[in-house]
């Protein structure tokens, strides 16, 4: 079935460079059928919120991929709250030599995850874990924790920084409140805002600096 192959095919090549990135066709692709999965799955689990396939390809998937300088090389990311599998599969399929764990607690999106983890062929580069983040440990060789949509956000951040691992350094989706919130809690952060937008950004994030 087509779901607007073309057009996001179209979105990605037009718009790539305005997110200083630099898409090989073969990743092109390999995004495509990603996007292609989402849009077979997301009548049943509400992944995303309906939007064209240009829209999404630069609102979800060039907007995660504005992560990637910020990964060293050979990087684990815990992604938390993966949902549809942002920011983190879009990083997965564009740069081969990360490897990470997705942290997800509605067991019918980890099911989701999986399957497409699988058909990707990505599941060898990354693990899912149906759960909340509370209620799981750290992975131990994680030094980058990433995370775009998660419940009550602002007010569950505090409890995130807790849990992340002492030298990690957190990638945060968000706008202005969590901006706010990041600089309540004292935590170092610079911030990049997203192109052709006012409100969303991302937050590099570092430790508490009591």
């Amino acid at each position: 079935m087509n779901y607007g192959d073309q057009e996001f095919l179209d979105a990605l090549r037009i718009r790539a460079p305005r997110y200083e990135l630099e898409l090989a066709p073969a990743v092109s692709e390999r995004l495509r059928d990603y996007y292609a999965h989402i849009a077979e799955w997301n009548a049943r689990l509400h992944l995303v919120a309906p939007c064209p396939p240009a829209e999404f390809a630069t609102r979800h998937v060039l907007e995660s991929l504005v992560a990637l300088p910020y990964f060293s090389t050979g990087a684990h990311v815990a992604d938390i709250g993966s949902g549809a599998g942002l920011p983190i599969i879009p990083c997965l399929i564009a740069r081969p030599d990360l490897r990470a764990t997705l942290i997800e607690a509605s067991p019918k999106k980890a099911v989701f995850l999986r399957e497409a983890l699988r058909r990707l062929e990505l599941h060898t580069a990354a693990q899912v874990v149906a759960a909340r983040f509370e209620e799981t440990t750290p992975p131990p060789s994680a030094n980058y924790v990433t995370c775009r949509a998660l419940e009550k956000f602002i007010e569950t951040l505090p409890r995130l920084v807790r849990w992340s691992p002492p030298s990690s350094t957190l990638l945060l989706f968000g706008g202005p409140t969590l901006d706010d919130k990041i600089a309540s809690l004292r935590l170092t952060c610079s911030a990049i805002q997203m192109p052709d937008s006012e409100q969303r950004f991302l937050f590099i994030v570092g430790r508490a600096t009591n």
